[in-house]
């Protein structure tokens, strides 16, 4: 048994979760998410609490049994306290300002590069313009859109310089070295 996947996930008050076949809702006071469960998984509603179970033990099921638990835990607290990402951009020159559902960023090429955001992710820059907050409700949609800014302009290994996730070491390596 999926240690992580028997685990119930508690529902707070003021979500609404609704299953449909495969399907399941979560509606909160930030917003709303849907997910279809894989075949081989099914979840229930008790007391609130949302339990998730496998029907029966292949391989495949096994895998997923954990993860659809924790994707569904995902959304609830999505709805409710949202999640966030930090990037942080470093280099001479290199800055970033947002207008409207876009983020305008120069990264050392010849010409500004735009990064139109999706649906339901809002993005602020800070005074410096050298750090990017990515908030909303789809832990998911988060990650893969500070991957995406990341990959326009990747840490250099040398200076050090690009878009680097908050926090995020970078080990330089040593340049050449000259003629003694």
């Amino acid at each position: 048994m999926s240690r992580i996947g028997k685990q119930p996930i508690d529902i707070p008050a003021g979500v609404d979760v609704r299953l449909m076949e495969n399907t399941i809702k979560i509606k909160g006071p930030k917003g709303e998410l849907q997910w279809s469960l894989p075949s081989g998984t099914k979840a229930s509603l008790a007391e609130n609490k949302v339990l998730v179970e496998r029907e029966n033990d292949l391989k495949k099921n096994r895998a997923l049994h954990g993860l659809s638990r924790n994707l569904i835990a995902n959304m609830v607290t999505g709805v409710t306290a949202g999640y966030q990402r930090v990037l942080e951009i470093v280099g001479v020159g290199y800055r970033a300002q947002v207008q409207g559902s876009r983020i305008i960023l120069s990264l050392g090429y010849s010409h500004p590069v735009e990064f139109n955001l999706p649906d339901g992710i809002t993005a602020a820059v800070d005074q410096k313009q050298t750090q990017i907050t990515l908030t909303g409700i789809d832990k998911q949609k988060i990650g893969q859109i500070a991957a995406n800014l990341r990959l326009l302009r990747k840490p250099d290994i040398y200076k050090g310089k690009g878009v680097r996730f908050a926090g995020q070491r970078i080990k330089l390596k040593a340049g050449k070295t000259g003629k003694k």
